[in-house]
This record gives structure tokens, sequence and C-alpha cells, in this order.
């Protein structure tokens, strides 16, 4: 669970980046090719399928390595909720 001064935002982190591996198997022209079979399954249905293991595998990694880590928030606003509205009058 989330500590009550981490809110939402954005985690930068170079982890991060492992997550774009999975995205590989989308790019169709790179697997696209009957030879070498495996088990009788041309190669792009055992390299589709050989990914999702690796897929697992990178999401689980950068979790592990990143759970820890305080999320960047944007910084709030000078006032409360009261000066920044317009309407009231003092």
């Amino acid at each position: 669970m989330a500590s009550p001064e981490s809110g939402p935002g954005l985690r930068v982190n170079a982890w991060n980046l492992l997550l774009l591996v999975p995205f590989l198997m989308l790019v169709v022209p790179w697997f696209n090719a009957d030879q070498p079979r495996l088990f009788g399954l041309p190669f792009f249905y055992w390299s589709q399928f050989a990914f999702v293991p690796v897929g697992v595998v990178c999401v689980a990694l950068v979790f592990r390595m990143t759970r820890d880590e305080p999320t960047v928030s944007s910084a709030a606003p000078a006032g409360g909720v009261d000066e920044l509205d317009e309407g009231t009058a003092r």
C-alpha cells in the first residue's frame, strides 16, 4: 500500500526503459518468417509465445526495482482552495 505522502505521479527511473522490451513483439516484419521451426511451429508463432514470459519477467523486474521509490508529483498551488476561489468575497 502506498504511504500517505506519496500520491499519484510519474515514476522516473532508468528501469522503466525495460518496459519497452515487450513492445518488440509488435514489430511483425522482424518475426514474419517460417524458419526456424520449433516442434513444427513456424518462427512467427513460437517467437510470439516466447515473448510472453519475457514480458512478464520485464514487468516483474521493473516492479521489484522501483516499488520503494517515491513518486514525483506536481507541486500544489501556493494558496488554499478558499484563497484560489474567485467567487468568494471577504
